[in-house]
């Protein structure tokens, strides 16, 4: 499940800017195939002007229609739509997916202090945990379709804001019932965009970056040559940092990175940014370059090849073919997502498989 709100910021801010309220989409149940997921998000402006899909871009065309009555009214609608039709005119939009979803619209203007978009967007610049609880269906007056539960709110149900716990934590979409009068909340968590670091800043880093970007990443990228750890050869990344090796730990808080690659193409250089991953939580790290380079620096880490290992994609990347650095680096993007994902299909950690990073140099030591 992924609640995206970056792709939804320069709408977001645009529209706030000009105190303009928008529509906020949230996906909150799916039955059968369908392109997005639960806790999906898009944003529509008064305009027509959308970010985000909910799905493949059939259906938005239709969704900004009733964006328009949800922020004139600023009452909530509960849409839905099902392709499991065998006739494949469902809407007259003809979308064959076979599938079911119900979304959410709702208004979020300086009536509602913009929420819940300002407490998402705050949470993601601090890169903090966080989920809302937005009322889908209820009976209370004070409580209409359409309200915002933040965390922390008072005067509320110990249950509810468990489950807006539970759903920060996890970081799945839930939800949370009560009757007497009956209401329901279907609880959003905020996806953090995941971290990744480059530990080296060759050439062959660059298309790593951009596919990186491209998904959203949070990329931080390391060299010790000065010629090489420059911002302006990744505008992609969140920053580009000139460190030696050793250093590399009292430079950054390693810890709160989701994956690692190293790939410096300089063996002295590689085996100290293992050593220093090694006293890391870092689940993935990925090594450049084929097996025999791989068994050399795992024989000379000693004692911390141990730690290093269990976690080690080496050749790093998965086997998609193809030897230019852009093949490259989809084949190791490819392998953190699905790492990320847990992704069934997975290679060996230490495989003697060739890959297309392995196929495509044999780094000298």
């Amino acid at each position: 499940m992924e609640s995206l709100l970056d792709p939804l910021l320069p709408l977001y801010e645009r529209e706030r800017a000009a105190n303009r309220a928008v529509a906020l989409g949230v996906l909150v149940q799916t039955l059968g195939s369908t392109y997005r997921k639960a806790g999906a998000m898009m944003l529509i402006a008064a305009d027509g002007d959308y970010a985000g899909l909910l799905s493949g871009g059939c259906l938005e065309g239709d969704l900004r229609e009733h964006a328009r009555a949800v922020i004139e009214t600023g009452q909530a609608r509960l849409i839905e739509y099902d392709t499991r039709g065998g006739d494949d005119v469902i809407w007259g939009l003809g979308l064959g997916c076979e599938g079911a979803i119900t979304i959410l619209l709702l208004r979020a203007g300086p009536e509602q202090s913009w929420e819940p978009l300002q407490h998402l967007a705050d949470s993601l610049s601090q890169r903090r945990r966080t989920a809302v609880g937005l009322v889908v269906q209820s009976e209370r007056s004070e409580l209409p379709a359409g309200s915002c539960i933040l965390p922390g709110a008072e005067r509320r149900e110990r249950g509810l804001m468990e489950a807006i716990a539970g759903s920060a934590d996890t970081g799945r979409p839930g939800w949370f019932e009560s009757d007497s009068p009956r209401y329901r909340v279907f609880a959003v968590p905020l996806t953090l965009p995941p971290r990744l670091l480059l530990l080296g800043a060759g050439p062959d880093a660059f298309p790593l970056v951009d596919f990186a970007a491209r998904l959203r990443w949070s990329i931080t990228v390391v060299d010790h040559r000065p010629a090489y750890a420059a911002a302006d050869h990744f505008p992609g990344a969140e920053q580009a940092l000139l460190a030696r090796a050793e250093e590399l730990d009292e430079k950054l808080d390693l810890s709160s990175y989701s994956a690692a690659v190293v790939m410096s193409h300089h063996l002295p250089t590689d085996l100290t940014y293992l050593r220093v991953l090694s006293r890391t939580p870092v689940p993935y790290i990925g090594l450049l370059g084929p097996a025999n380079r791989r068994e050399r620096l795992m024989s000379d880490l000693g004692p911390d090849a141990m730690s290093v290992r269990a976690r080690l994609r080496a050749p790093v990347g998965l086997a998609i073919g193809g030897r230019t650095p852009e093949a490259v680096a989809l084949s190791i993007v490819s392998e953190i997502h699905a790492f990320l994902h847990a992704a069934e299909g997975g290679t060996p950690t230490t495989r003697d498989v060739p890959t297309a990073a392995d196929k495509a140099r044999s780094v000298p030591a």
